[in-house]
């Protein structure tokens, strides 16, 4: 729970009008799971599995809710409510946004009925290119009854993109962002309203990244090295900070849960570095805190990096943990003091480095990519797709083979992480044909639902 009052609308503290429709949410996970470039003519889903051990159906996709066009490549979603509408009782994190990063539509889903979601509607990604020139809808959040959701790109689909502002009955309001001037792509975000703070991060224009990946395109400039720090009321960025080489393609930024706090990390992904940010006394530091070294592998062109794809700290600011989507490693590092993060535990899913081609029986077409935390901080879910272009390049075989979801358990007290032996959900043997499993939200609340107060 963070200190210094932090209050929120939708995870720990908050009564809900129904309490059997409460625990029935904190048996579930909600995950994105997606047809777009898996070579099958059927529209991306919202799979919702079973993650009580005492069920019956556990480990298993117990509904799937598609969405009402094919080829929308969900990726990211979002809650239509969460910590920043603590004030008003009656907004509760019901209706989830999952964004089509091709389309650019956003479907939002009724989750009132928790093991039975619903398409509540869908807003045209034709209407948003018209109304304010974005395109490539990526991280939701909420804002106070409204909601920004970061654009990766212009209408056409070129950078630098900026932030999309819909109101609480999910209608368009215009562009959220006044100043984007320093920004070259668009990525991730987070805020810290306390700090008037707001952090983002560049991938790419989607007209490079949805392709595949082209090391030649490093090269040209077409990837981001820089993060921006903006000034959250007025809208507009402050400083931005070029991290050059050692920090290549800045994607997933979080900042500590603790709303006092001004600390925050982002992982370079094609780097392999993390960074750590925090105020002092004469603005925002930045320094890198961790370096993953590439290896040298047979075949692979150059010398292969990690690939950090995904960042999270447990709730309690303790931990920090991240996938290494080319070795196959999942980390976690103890980061009670902030600029000397100590490695307390490590497992292995899948990979090119061979370590880990099968797990709990099942062979692993992907590696750790997408994770996502319990409140209480004991446990990892950790999903293997990261982009369909990008996992038809280096996993050929997920084309047959689909995505998997596996359960690590973590120690929050003394360190450590293992793979849970009972779990594991095969996309790859889905009704429709094996499917990819990205993104997950916890509906009874997770790690990287709230932003604090």
């Amino acid at each position: 729970m963070p200190s210094g009052n932090g209050k929120s609308c939708c995870g720990p503290g908050y009564a809900s009008p129904a309490e059997a429709i409460k625990a029935e949410r904190e048996k579930l996970l909600y995950t994105v799971a997606l047809y777009t470039g898996t070579g099958i003519e059927k529209p991306d889903y919202l799979a919702t599995v079973d993650v009580d051990p005492a069920s019956a159906t556990y480990s298993q996709v117990v509904a799937r809710t598609e969405m009402p066009q094919i080829g929308d490549e969900l990726h990211h979603s979002g809650w239509n409510a969460c910590s920043s509408c603590h004030d008003d009782e009656t907004k509760t994190r019901r209706f989830l946004l999952m964004p089509g990063v091709r389309t650019t539509n956003i479907n939002v889903i009724d989750t009132a009925d928790p093991r039975n979601p619903k398409l509540h509607k869908v807003v045209s990604g034709d209407e948003i290119k018209a109304k304010t020139n974005l395109s490539g809808p990526h991280t939701v959040h909420c804002l106070g009854a409204d909601i920004i959701i970061s654009m990766l790109g212009d209408a056409d689909g070129n950078g630098p993109g900026g932030f999309l502002h819909l109101n609480e009955d999910f209608e368009i309001v215009g562009r959220w962002d006044n100043d984007i001037t320093g920004m070259n792509f668009n990525y991730d975000f987070w805020y810290q309203p306390r700090h008037n703070m707001m952090v983002s991060s560049e991938w790419g224009a989607p007209n490079t990244f949805m392709p595949g990946f082209d090391l030649e395109d490093v090269a040209a400039g077409k990837y981001g090295h820089s993060i921006h720090f903006w000034d959250f009321k007025n809208k507009s960025i402050e400083k931005s900070v070029d991290l050059g080489e050692e920090g290549m393609i800045p994607l997933e930024v979080r900042f500590h849960h603790n709303p006092e706090s001004s600390h925050g990390y982002v992982a370079a992904t094609l780097s392999s570095n993390v960074f750590h940010w925090h105020k002092n006394g004469a603005g925002v530091e930045v320094e890198k805190v961790i370096d993953i070294p590439a290896i040298d592998v047979e075949g692979f062109p150059v010398p292969m990096p990690s690939l950090i794809t995904d960042i999270l700290i447990s709730m309690d600011d303790k931990y920090l943990y991240f996938s290494n989507w080319l070795h196959g490693d999942l980390r976690q590092y103890d980061i009670s003091d902030p600029s000397n993060p100590k490695m307390t535990g490590q497992v292995w899913i899948g990979g090119l480095l061979g370590k880990a081609p099968e797990v709990n029986g099942v062979d692993v077409h992907g590696a750790p990519q997408m994770i996502q935390l319990s409140l209480d901080g004991k446990r990892l879910y950790v999903t293997t797709s990261l982009f369909s272009t990008w996992d038809n390049q280096f996993y050929p075989s997920i084309m047959e083979g689909g995505a998997q979801m596996y359960l690590v358990d973590c120690d929050n007290v003394n360190g450590g992480m293992s793979i849970n032996p009972d779990f594991v959900v095969d996309f790859g043997k889905e009704p429709n044909g094996p499917s990819r499993a990205h993104e997950m939200r916890y509906p009874g609340g997770d790690v990287t639902s709230d932003i604090w107060l």
